[in-house]
């Protein structure tokens, strides 16, 4: 008696087997991504939910937050350190988040070509002014 087309009688197909496929067992989707990408959302959540924190703690310790007592406070590598960080977070989270928005609703595979494209350039580009910003700032430089 041969097995019925359907895997329901005894030997199972490979589009009907009840195995898991190994892909699936290390969290990768259809992408090849899968758990990874989710991983590193939650990771830079998490790391800019903490340099936040520090941020806004280190703010208020500060005692008036003119232009001269923040390029003060930067100019320690304390400071500056952790705000460099910070920024590096935020925009890669940014770029992550925008990511998974266009691949959930651009349908198009070009438009989601574009868009992501433009996501890793715009983020690439505004992450490195912000750190020349507070490079600039911390090692000294002058404001004009």
């Amino acid at each position: 008696m041969s097995a019925a087309p359907d895997g329901a009688g005894g030997e199972a197909g490979p589009a009907t087997s009840m195995a898991t496929p190994l892909a699936r067992v290390r969290g990768l989707g259809a992408a090849g991504e899968g758990a990874d990408h989710w991983w590193h959302e939650r990771l830079s959540s998490v790391a800019t939910l903490l340099l936040l924190v520090w941020l806004i703690v280190s703010l208020l310790r500060l005692p008036d937050l003119s232009y001269g007592s923040i390029a003060e406070w930067l100019a320690e590598p304390l400071a500056a350190v952790p705000m460099l960080l910070l920024v590096a977070a935020i925009f890669w989270h940014a770029k992550l988040g925008l990511q998974v928005i266009v691949e959930d609703y651009v349908h198009d595979e070009g438009g989601r070509f574009f868009w992501i494209v433009l996501i890793n350039f715009a983020s690439i580009l505004a992450a490195a002014l912000a750190l020349f910003a507070v490079l600039k700032i911390a090692l000294g430089g002058s404001a004009a």
